[in-house]
């Protein structure tokens, strides 16, 4: 699969704030791609309009817990966030899975948790792009997510992030966690380092979820010729430096299962 195209740093910052504003804050990983969920009541998809292409892209739950709204977003995207896997670990379908953006707007019959709302959202790329996927495993490099010393240097939150979004970006460089578990860390932690085509696997051994702020130089903002930003983050540890001492966490380059979909069909959005 063609590697993933190089892209500015505040390009990198949109997309995964982008991003942030999506996944749940659940434990469990999605693994696998059959069965049908409970779907969405009404569901309205367009094509955005090429004047948006220049808003950030976005994608999240409406706030009264009913349904999800999308805007400017690619499909190959969505099946990442909704899946929870890098998209570089997305592979095969057409060329209009990246090129190509839109809008949706969808609705359920009531309130619903976020974990019903995604596999409601993965109902709709079944019913309404016709998407069929398999899940393999690889073997391949890795970040092994560990604890640096005995015990995290993390604050427990027992509960959870309830709606809100387990982490936030304050700044950048700056995030902060509110009752984040490890997969979601493990996932936020790959968006960080996706240059480096190494998703991160848990190996901290830590339940629960957990609040914690990060504070740390962008690689991006490193390589930046922007001399005014260099000078507001430039004593800023690196994201490995930080994770140690500010999360009591590392990261560990390894080998181990790399997980991947293979998507075997996928249609144009059907009519609304």
């Amino acid at each position: 699969m063609a590697k993933t195209p190089h892209i500015s740093f505040r390009s990198f910052c949109l997309t995964l704030l982008g991003a942030l504003t999506l996944v749940s804050a659940s434990a469990a990983q999605a693994t696998s791609t059959g069965g049908i969920a409970a779907a969405f009541e009404v569901v309205v998809i367009k094509p955005s309009p090429p004047e948006g292409r220049s808003v950030m892209r976005m994608i999240r739950p409406l706030p009264g817990g009913n349904g999800y709204i999308a805007k400017n977003f690619p499909v190959r995207l969505m099946i990442a966030l909704m899946y929870k896997v890098p998209a570089r670990q997305i592979e095969g379908g057409p060329r209009w899975l990246d090129e190509e953006y839109f809008d949706i707007e969808a609705h359920a019959d009531g309130v619903h948790s976020k974990d019903e709302l995604q596999a409601m959202f993965r109902t709709l790329l079944t019913e309404r792009f016709g998407l069929q996927m398999r899940e393999v495993s690889r073997e391949g490099k890795v970040f092994s997510l560990q604890l640096d010393g005995t015990a995290t240097k993390m604050q427990r939150n027992p509960d959870g992030p309830g709606m809100n979004i387990p982490i936030t970006p304050v700044g950048i460089g700056e995030y902060q966690g509110r009752g984040v578990s490890m997969p979601y860390l493990c996932w936020f932690l790959s968006q960080l380092t996706q240059d480096k085509e190494r998703p991160v696997i848990d190996r901290t051994g830590l339940t629960g979820t957990f609040d914690f702020m990060l504070s740390f130089l962008p690689e991006q903002a490193a390589n930046s010729n922007d001399d005014h930003l260099l000078t507001e983050l430039r004593d800023r540890p690196s994201l490995f430096t930080a994770l140690k001492e500010q999360l009591g966490l590392r990261l560990v380059p390894e080998n181990g299962p790399v997980q991947y979909f293979v998507v075997d069909h996928v249609d144009w959005p059907s009519a609304n």
